[in-house]
C-alpha cells in the first residue's frame, strides 16, 4: 500500500480503547507494507519524559514531546501511530499545526464503560482519593471539538474502529490503495 506520512492521534479517557485500537490498526497497516511507528503515550512516559509529573504543565510538556517525534517521522513519509490521553484541547490543536498532516481520532465511551474495563485499577485509586489529578475525575478531559473520526468504543466492534479509521485516511489522500 502506498502512503503518505501523517500523524494518526489517538485521544480519549484511559480505559476508553486507545491502545487497542492502536495495537489492532498497527497489525492491519503493517500487514499491507506501510512504514509505520508506535507513541504509546505510557511508553514516552517511561522514556522521552521520565520525571514528568501529570500537572497541567508537565503533561503538556509530554503532549509537545511526543508531538515533536511525531513531525520528525510524519515529514519522512512515516505513519505515526499516537495513543495518548492528551487530555487538553489547546494543546494538542498546538501539535496539529506543528505536524501538519494530523489525523484526530477520538477514542470515546462513557466514563463508567472506562471505570468496568480499568486493567490497571487507576480510577479505583482516584475515587479513593490515592491518584490526584486523575483525567476524567479530578482533572478534565476536553473532547476533540473536530476529530476526523469519532470511534465510541461502548457501541461499535475493534474491526469497526479501525476499518473506520483505514477508510477516512483513505478518504483523506493518506492511502492510496484501499483496504480490503
Amino acid at each position: 500500500m502506498q502512503h503518505r506520512g501523517v500523524t494518526v492521534w489517538l485521544t480519549g479517557l484511559s480505559g476508553s480503547g486507545k491502545t487497542t485500537i492502536c495495537e489492532a490498526l498497527e497489525k492491519e497497516l503493517r500487514s499491507h507494507g506501510c512504514k509505520l511507528e508506535v507513541l504509546d503515550g505510557d511508553i514516552v512516559r517511561e522514556n522521552l519524559s521520565k520525571g514528568l509529573t501529570f500537572s497541567k504543565e508537565d503533561r503538556d510538556i509530554n503532549v509537545r514531546r511526543i508531538g515533536f517525534v511525531s513531525h520528525l517521522l510524519t515529514r519522512n513519509g512515516v505513519i505515526v501511530l499516537v495513543s495518548a490521553i492528551s487530555p487538553y484541547r489547546s494543546v494538542r490543536d498546538e501539535v496539529r499545526q506543528q505536524v501538519g498532516d494530523f489525523f484526530e481520532v477520538h477514542v470515546s465511551a462513557p466514563l463508567s464503560t472506562c471505570e468496568e474495563r480499568d486493567v490497571k485499577g487507576l480510577y479505583k485509586k482516584a475515587r479513593a482519593g490515592e491518584i490526584k489529578g486523575f483525567t476524567g475525575i479530578d482533572d478534565p478531559y476536553e473532547v476533540p471539538l473536530n476529530p476526523e473520526v469519532n470511534c465510541p468504543t461502548h457501541q461499535e466492534t475493534l474491526k469497526q474502529s479501525v476499518d473506520k479509521i483505514v477508510s477516512q485516511l483513505a478518504e483523506a489522500g493518506y492511502l492510496e490503495l484501499a483496504l480490503a
